[in-house]
């Protein structure tokens, strides 16, 4: 009868929904979760099943309330499943700094490379120890063994259709997050934290990216807490706490004299607490290409240096950058309902390319004060560029219509 056949297709839908999700716990693979025993043969083995399994989504589950050391790992694709899910609940540590790591690549600690459908939540943590790094930076301790590079914490390297979710980041050695080639990207709900002393610690890194979205995130670091890299193309970032930290950059570009491309890039209601910059352009002069169509929409800046500024001049070290005659074209910039307060007397600097100068930048209702009072009045600076104001603009725009 009717309702045999409705059980009937009830039982084989919760069979085929059972046959269908698999999962694959790194403790039935001998992790332990202490902390202290190397837990990186157990993940790689977890791994290498949950990728080789056939149904229709496959899950790496990392358990809540254990902490796992892991050495340097590449988590390789193609998978046989369409869905991959890293179920991240507990803590993954990195080795604790340089003399525990024992890997000749120092680049990255953890990284995901042609997993397509990839999908990683579940409130975790991602703790790359990264003092013992930092202690030895080149830039702050040079000297003999001192080191430039250092790894970052989780890189996806041509991954598209990926999704990370409610995830924290504590103390990378270097960069947080590093998204290499990857199209079709969410980000949300992300924490990252790290000292604002510490270095070359980018929040977030896009280069060769297409479609990617940044949301709902806390970022805190001594670098950039996202930025922008050479060949991306439709970034939506949004609803971003920044601080400390650079900012949000887009670039450096065209360092080695490429020819760059970055198109359509959306940032909107991002904060900047005590940040070193605000949203920030930044291209070297042996550039070439094109940066446009940007728009910076409901930003806020409490007690931040250099609020809105382009740099068409960025050097690594000052003064040993010679002049040439490229430079990167910068065209359809537009800063709307930007407010808040500056730390530097120039809220507004916008120092274009003298060779290859800035175009159809919009300056609309932007309203900037002095966080200390030290300064009577905050000023705005304009080199090599043109284009519109709207609305009220303070400081006085050196923007000409």
């Amino acid at each position: 009868d009717s309702l045999s056949i409705s059980y009937a297709i009830c039982v084989v839908s919760l069979l085929t929904i059972c046959i269908s999700a698999k999962e694959f716990n790194v403790l039935s693979y001998g992790a332990s979760g202490n902390g202290i025993t190397d837990d990186s043969l157990a993940f790689m083995k977890a791994w290498k099943d949950t990728c080789s399994e056939a149904a229709s989504s496959a899950t790496l589950v990392i358990p809540k309330g254990k902490q796992f050391l892991v050495h340097p790992l590449i988590f390789t694709g193609p998978c046989k499943s369409g869905t991959i899910n890293v179920m991240l609940s507990g803590t993954i540590l990195a080795p604790n700094g340089p003399d525990q790591w024992n890997a000749s690549d120092l680049s990255t600690w953890l990284a995901f490379e042609g997993v397509t459908g990839l999908s990683i939540s579940g409130f975790g943590t991602i703790d790359g120890r990264g003092k013992g790094w930092w202690d030895r930076s080149c830039r702050y301790h040079p000297g003999q063994g001192c080191f430039t590079l250092a790894p970052t914490a989780l890189r996806f390297q041509n991954c598209n259709n990926l999704k990370m979710l409610n995830t924290n980041f504590h103390n990378s050695p270097q960069t947080h997050v590093l998204l290499l080639g990857c199209q079709n990207v969410e980000l949300g709900f992300l924490n990252i934290q790290s000292p604002g002393t510490s270095p070359n610690t980018d929040g977030i890194h896009i280069q060769f990216g297409r479609n990617v979205s940044i949301h709902n995130s806390q970022i805190a670091n001594g670098d950039d807490c996202i930025s922008i890299g050479d060949k991306t193309y439709d970034v939506k970032i949004n609803d971003i706490k920044c601080g400390p930290g650079h900012g949000v950059s887009i670039g450096s570009l065209g360092r080695d004299g490429e020819v760059v491309q970055v198109n359509n890039i959306k940032v909107k209601r991002v904060s900047f607490h005590g940040t070193t910059n605000g949203v920030r352009i930044k291209t070297w002069q042996t550039g070439r290409g094109l940066v446009q169509n940007v728009t910076f929409t409901n930003i806020n800046f409490t007690a931040v240096e250099n609020p809105i500024i382009i740099d068409q001049y960025y050097c690594d070290k000052p003064n040993s950058c010679k002049p040439t005659d490229t430079g990167v074209h910068i065209n359809d910039v537009r800063y709307s309902k930007l407010i808040g307060t500056s730390q530097t007397e120039v809220a507004i600097n916008l120092n274009c390319s003298n060779n290859v100068p800035c175009t159809g930048i919009t300056l609309d209702n932007v309203r900037l004060v002095s966080a200390t009072h030290q300064f009577n009045q905050l000023v705005s600076s304009c080199n090599h560029v043109s284009g519109l104001n709207r609305g009220i603009i303070e400081p006085k725009s050196c923007l000409k219509n």
